[in-house]
């Protein structure tokens, strides 16, 4: 009983250092490759272990690029795992574009990996390009009407810009303010909307694809809706603010003219108030005329008669 304990514990232990030695010692990926016609070295798949880069990885890459018609390097494709880049997205994307005819070798593919970009998904969109819907588009012809653009844009990656090229919001921009200038420079609306394929024609021969990475091939213009009267609309605003204007000054001269007949009135009070205070100093003048013996009974009773016919009329009058 002893000794099959032991035994199996010893199978076990057996068990365990075989695959850690097939772990440090990929001989079945290594004789994967031999037979699949990638040369390399059992001690560089060794290395790899060192290096923290998966063999597997590794090999399966060369296997499938070789089985495609690629010479790749193993070395290359170490360097570009450990500066953090998709191995088999770059060897993929190769595959693509050497089927399709496209100039693309290992340096360039990896570069663009190592941007950011998916140079797999970039390779497929150079063979078959993609269509970018652009958001509505406003803009106003020359004679006022407001016209809502609706374009379809249809791009290919361009391999060459994709290390440092803008990309597709860019492409909308530049398209975006293409249709604007076109639709700005019709002289009527009616134009435009008779010949909408002359906004494609003008923002093409503009070159907005130079410096983004992907080449415009067409700009279709897919809706064109009318929007508002914006020439009416600002005569209307320019009508108003006039109106307001011209009565702002209406209310400025009508509250000088209260100012000025309060002003008026105030000097016709004072005026009053200083007849007032002569008439008041008429018997103070009378009396001392009559010491001085200036003034005598008749002369007191003439005045006295002119008073009283000068109230008459007055009353009359109201």
């Amino acid at each position: 009983m002893e000794n099959s304990v032991t035994m199996l514990i010893w199978i076990g232990v057996a068990i365990i250092a075989l695959l850690i030695f097939l772990w440090f010692f990929p001989i079945t990926l290594w004789f994967q490759a031999l037979i699949s016609g990638v040369r390399i070295s059992l001690l560089q798949l060794i290395l790899m272990r060192w290096r923290k880069v998966p063999p597997g990885t590794i090999v399966m890459a060369m296997i499938t690029g070789t089985k495609a018609g690629l010479k790749l390097d193993a070395n290359e494709l170490e360097a570009h795992y450990l500066a953090k880049g998709n191995v088999p997205n770059v060897v993929n994307a190769l595959i693509s574009a050497d089927k399709a005819n496209i100039d693309l070798n290992f340096n360039m593919a990896a570069a663009i990996d190592l941007a950011g970009r998916d140079v797999f998904q970039a390779v497929q969109m150079s063979v078959n390009p993609k269509v970018i819907n652009t958001p509505p588009v406003t803009a106003v012809a020359k004679d006022g009407i407001q016209l809502i653009a609706k374009a379809r844009v249809t791009v290919r990656a361009n391999i060459r810009q994709l290390v440092g090229g803008a990309g597709e919001e860019t492409v909308l921009a530049r398209v975006g303010e293409g249709i604007v200038s076109s639709i700005g420079s019709a002289e009527n609306h009616k134009l435009v909307l008779e010949n909408p394929d002359s906004i494609s024609k003008v923002v093409l021969e503009k070159g907005l694809d130079a410096g983004t990475a992907f080449e415009i091939l067409s700009i279709d213009i897919a809706d064109i809706d009318i929007g508002k009267n914006i020439g009416a609309v600002l005569q209307i605003d320019q009508a108003n603010a006039d109106k307001n204007i011209a009565q702002a000054r209406a209310e400025e001269k009508r509250a000088m003219a209260v100012a000025l007949e309060q002003e008026m009135k105030a000097k016709a009070q004072e005026a009053r108030a200083k007849v007032i205070g002569a008439e008041v100093e008429i018997p103070l003048a009378i009396a001392d005329a009559f010491r001085k013996g200036n003034l005598g009974i008749m002369d007191y009773y003439k005045i006295k008669n002119i008073q009283a016919d000068t109230e008459m009329r007055e009353s009359i009058a109201k």
